[in-house]
């Protein structure tokens, strides 16, 4: 007879434990692409962002990069090698990661399992929040959000009604009307895994990027699914594929500033497991500790499209004027190349509508 467990659990033996898909050779790049694979344009505006984290912090003697789901280092390889060189002779560059360390890194990153416990600059989660494990609820005959139990072969049946914190966290973030068959990703881990992550910046700029859904639209059935090399799948958790789902980036947001309440559940059981995190990620989890609610005000996080955020941060897609293809063809088919490169990054239907979620700790927001 086949094993049953909640999805959360499922997914993280499949993609975290022992041979789990985020511990393969290839790395998360031979399943899927993300913005820091469609173009080196991504990782210089990251870099464009931390130098203006410099300047907000004051230019400090020892500035902070965090790469939170590194995967094989991509992201903060290209940032490193995008700063200016004073900018770059101050930065502390880490990646956060359960696989090994890539042989061929950098080696002024340091690899790491578990974020730094004091960060003064950026910490810049790049999909990693939608591969934080998290458990599917769905709509009994009778009306009452159940947890869905799935087997390693992907058959699922319906187990115990959801309750607690996690009841909690569909009433206030994803209601689901009383029609069977309606389903909801319960995204509390997720909540607490920003949380925790924010919770470690003590000056500068916590970011996520992830594909995202708000309260307003939340999708109906859910939208838990598989990647295998390079192709949308069934969501399978015998570690052959990834599995990952929207974020309600939302309910992240409000989860750094949310009061601590006296029926939350203890802190184990507010504790996402080890390698929570897509990285938790593509992976840390250690990252997903419960925050530690140390007192402490922050402002308001804002919520952007990723195509709102990287205009800002000064990329274009304009395509080079055509009297430049005349007196330097090269520079022109090169600027060309950029343009394009920039169109998917911010392209609507695709990479741009991205959301970007924007946590200032005693700054000011770099990207109003």
């Amino acid at each position: 007879m086949t094993q049953r467990h909640g999805w959360r659990a499922a997914t993280e033996a499949a993609l975290y434990g022992p041979g789990g898909f985020y511990r393969r050779p290839e790395g998360p790049a031979g399943h899927f692409r993300t913005s820091v694979h469609a173009s080196p344009l991504f990782a210089q505006a990251v870099a464009r962002l931390l130098c203006r984290v410099d300047e907000a912090l004051g230019q400090p003697p020892e500035l902070d990069f965090i790469d939170m789901g590194a995967g094989r280092g991509e992201l903060v390889t290209g940032v490193l090698a995008a700063l200016p060189s004073e900018v770059s002779a101050r930065t502390r560059a880490y990646a956060v990661e359960l696989a090994g360390r890539p042989a061929a890194l950098n080696g002024r990153i340091t690899w790491l399992d578990t974020p730094p416990a004091a960060v003064t600059g950026l910490l810049f989660a790049n999909e990693w929040l939608d591969n934080v494990p998290v458990d599917v609820a769905e709509v009994d005959p009778s009306g009452v959000p159940r947890l869905v139990l799935v087997g390693d072969d992907g058959t699922e049946r319906l187990g115990a009604p959801v309750t607690g914190a996690e009841a909690d966290w569909l009433d206030r973030w994803w209601p689901l009307p009383a029609e069977e068959g309606l389903r909801a990703e319960i995204g509390l881990p997720r909540d607490l895994a920003w949380a925790s992550a924010v919770d470690r910046v003590v000056r500068g700029l916590a970011v996520a990027v992830d594909y995202a859904h708000a309260l307003d639209a939340r999708p109906p059935f859910g939208t838990l699914t598989g990647f295998r090399e390079g192709r949308e799948t069934a969501p399978v958790p015998d570690g052959s594929c990834d599995i990952t789902a929207h974020v309600a980036l939302d309910a992240c947001a409000a989860a750094p500033t949310a009061p601590t309440r006296s029926d939350e559940p203890d802190d184990e059981a507010r504790t996402p497991p080890p390698g929570a995190a897509r990285n938790q990620l593509r992976t840390p989890s250690g990252t997903a500790q419960a925050p530690s609610n140390a007192a402490r005000t922050l402002p308001a996080a804002r919520l952007l499209t990723q195509r709102a955020a990287l205009r800002a941060l000064d990329l274009t897609s304009a395509r080079p004027p055509l009297a430049l293809a005349s007196t330097d063809p090269a520079a022109y088919v090169r600027a060309l190349a950029s343009a394009g490169e920039a169109a998917e990054l911010t392209a609507p239907g695709g990479l741009g509508d991205f959301g970007w979620l924007i946590q200032p700790v005693g700054i000011a927001d770099p990207l109003a």
